[in-house]
């Protein structure tokens, strides 16, 4: 029904529900699996209301992509990013290193201790209000790698509705 996986960077137990009905608890390092197997049992509920929630769903089918198509993709993603990064660091003023776009499966954006920031190619095909977001998100992590309250309001800062903004991210998923 689950499968496990061991990350040493985990504190504690991360449960993680996918769209294709994958559950995966992901764990520091050797659990009891008794410990783990009652783990999953206590969040069942949870489980179930999300594998029903991606079965409401609209099936999705993977966007084919010719070469060319991808590469004017990653192109476009990348003079979006920097032209956004440089925009909004007007105000932020944080030095950072690397720019890459990836082809990430499961994030929109990351960020690195080094200051090494990611963005994923699909955000070229958003509305400019949510790559926006996206951007601005990865460069206030340069402050704070975390999500916490001060996190958030240096967001605020240039993204005063993230909340919704987030919301609509969330929505568009990482299917387009």
């Amino acid at each position: 029904m689950y499968s496990v996986r061991y990350n040493r960077r985990v504190k504690g137990l991360r449960l993680a529900v996918y769209r294709d009905g994958r559950v995966i608890v992901t764990v520091r390092s050797r659990w009891y699996r008794p410990f783990v197997d009652d783990f999953v049992r206590a969040k069942m509920a949870w489980i179930t209301k999300k594998l029903h929630h991606f079965k409401s769903l609209p099936t999705v089918a993977p966007i084919k992509r010719s070469q060319a198509e991808l590469q004017k993709l990653y192109l476009d993603a990348r003079r979006l990013v920097m032209a956004r990064l440089a925009h909004f660091n007007r105000v932020y003023n944080y030095p950072y290193r690397r720019v890459t776009i990836r082809n990430q499966r499961t994030r929109w954006g990351s960020c690195s201790r080094q200051g090494n920031m990611n963005f994923n190619y699909r955000i070229a095909l958003l509305p400019e209000e949510l790559a926006d977001y996206i951007v601005v998100h990865e460069l206030c992590h340069l402050e704070f790698l975390n999500h916490s309250h001060l996190f958030w309001k240096l967001v605020s800062q240039t993204i005063p509705d993230y909340r919704e903004r987030r919301k609509k991210i969330r929505n568009v998923g990482l299917h387009i």
